[in-house]
């Protein structure tokens, strides 16, 4: 098989040339093989010589002059270079072996074919020659190419040393399986289970890592399912993974909570690419394990528990490393929210009740909307059909309120210099009391926009304070 035909960038002929020049075997491959063959678009470009990648790099560097940025990892053996949108990585052929201990591997120079089998999977254990002498020419030992087609997700050597080695090719597979909608060969699935306690001598930020691409895949929910069924979710995210399973008593049932999660995180990825919604779809409802409770007359009940749930979010923030601001802040304020707009569909909806919504979601209302859209998944279609309706009705009613907030703030029934006239004050803390709470008072619906409502609120406000106004404006 023949690939020079999709090697059409220049700097191919340029990285082969400097190869030829030098006496030296060179490829392309890993993740840019596998990604021209999909049609998948990608960017980094990762070459394998026979020989010091670093040495390779370098010579590149020099044939492409000026505006060429190399970074040289000595300790690794790896070179990095740059220039415009090109980011191309340089290592020589190695072989490695591991201690159990560590997912570090001991590297040592090797050939190509040694280079490939250490490779995660058989997808990604392919070689495209750049060299002038059999340009294109795809090497493939363990036939990637037909797992391509086949979407096949399966490990080059035997799965159990691979994964015992580096554990987090287990999350890797499932990332793999996620992002291209391939599925894991039984026999690689099955040594994932075995070797699923393995995954705790990964770092945090390297799962991290990982769940992040999951997160960021069309559909999300495939690597959640994937890592219940491996048994690697008991061990990084267990909270999530106590969701799963329904009780049932005297006959009544409440939903695998589990499975609706991975309903409303497909449907609020359906909609928005952004990865901390799709983190708040994923904890919406991660306190119900520990606040469900039966009742003989109102079944199974999860009182409280979106308050429960943010203080977990927090939790899971600081033991999986994630960010600690903002984003926890918005993720935990989701969770802790995503109920309120049912609420108000249940509800007759009142200007007061969405003001307070609104005022509590800020900026964030129209992500809340979303979440609160995607977690009706009933059965019940008609059911379903009233809710997502009464949904615009009360995203309707948002608007509106907005829009009188917006009027109410522009009118002013009463300013400071009269209210100084009325109560004989002069400029300071005073005055600025009463109009403050006069516009508070306007904004809240709890009075008109009037003249007369509003000097009547403030005569009610000097009462309370003891101030005799100097005249009776009602009497006007």
């Amino acid at each position: 098989m023949n690939l020079g035909n999709k090697l059409k960038r220049k700097i191919f002929r340029t990285v082969g040339e400097t190869a030829d020049s030098m006496g030296r075997e060179v490829y392309v491959v890993g993740g840019y093989v596998r990604d021209i063959i999909i049609g998948r678009p990608s960017k980094d470009i990762d070459f394998v010589t026979v020989g010091s990648g670093i040495e390779l790099a370098e010579a590149v560097a020099q044939k492409l002059g000026r505006g060429t940025h190399l970074a040289v990892y000595r300790n690794y053996g790896t070179a990095q270079l740059k220039k415009g949108d090109l980011e191309l990585e340089f290592v020589g052929a190695r072989r490695e072996s591991y201690r159990r201990e560590s997912r570090n591997p001991i590297v040592e120079d090797g050939t190509l074919a040694e280079d490939l089998a250490r490779r995660d999977f058989t997808i990604n254990a392919l070689a495209i020659r750049v060299n002038a002498d059999g340009f294109g020419e795809v090497i493939d030992n363990y036939g990637g190419v037909e797992d391509i087609a086949n979407g096949i997700i399966q490990t080059p050597l035997d799965a159990d040393i691979t994964f015992s080695d580096d554990p987090l090719r287990m999350l890797r597979a499932i990332r793999f399986a996620t992002q291209l909608q391939f599925n894991i060969h039984p026999e690689t699935f099955e040594a994932i289970r075995r070797n699923a306690a393995r995954i705790e001598i990964i770092s945090a930020e390297r799962i991290k890592d990982e769940l992040f691409k999951i997160m960021a895949s069309p559909r999300p929910s495939v690597g959640w399912i994937l890592l219940l069924q491996s048994g690697l979710l008991d061990i990084i995210l267990p909270e999530l993974s106590r969701m799963k399973g329904i009780d049932v008593v005297n006959g009544r049932a409440h939903k695998d909570n589990f499975y609706h999660t991975m309903t409303v995180l497909d449907s609020v990825a359906a909609v928005s690419d952004k990865i901390w919604l799709r983190w708040a779809a994923l904890f919406h409802d991660i306190g119900k394990p520990a606040t469900k409770h039966y009742d003989p007359v109102r079944g199974w009940t999860f009182h409280n528990h979106n308050f429960v749930g943010a203080k977990m979010v927090k939790t899971i923030f600081r033991r999986m490393k994630f960010p600690l601001g903002a984003d926890l802040a918005y993720v935990a304020k989701l969770v802790e929210l995503h109920m309120r707009p049912i609420v108000l569909v249940e509800d007759e909806v009142t200007d007061s009740a969405i003001r307070r919504l609104a005022n509590y979601a800020e900026e964030d209302l129209a992500d809340l909307m979303i979440l609160a859209r995607a977690d009706i998944t009933s059965r019940d279609e008609a059911r379903k059909a009233r809710y997502l309706a009464n949904f615009d009705l009360v995203e309707e009613k948002f608007r509106t309120t907005h829009e009188k907030d917006v009027e109410r703030n522009r009118k002013n029934p009463v300013d400071g210099t009269e209210i100084m006239a009325l109560f004989g004050l002069s400029q300071g803390p005073d005055v600025g009391f009463f109009v403050k709470n006069l516009k508070q008072a306007i904004k809240d619906c709890e009075i008109d926009d009037t003249r007369e409502a509003a000097f009547s609120y403030l005569l009610q406000l000097a009462r309370q304070r003891g101030v005799e106004p100097l005249y009776n404006p009602l009497a006007e």
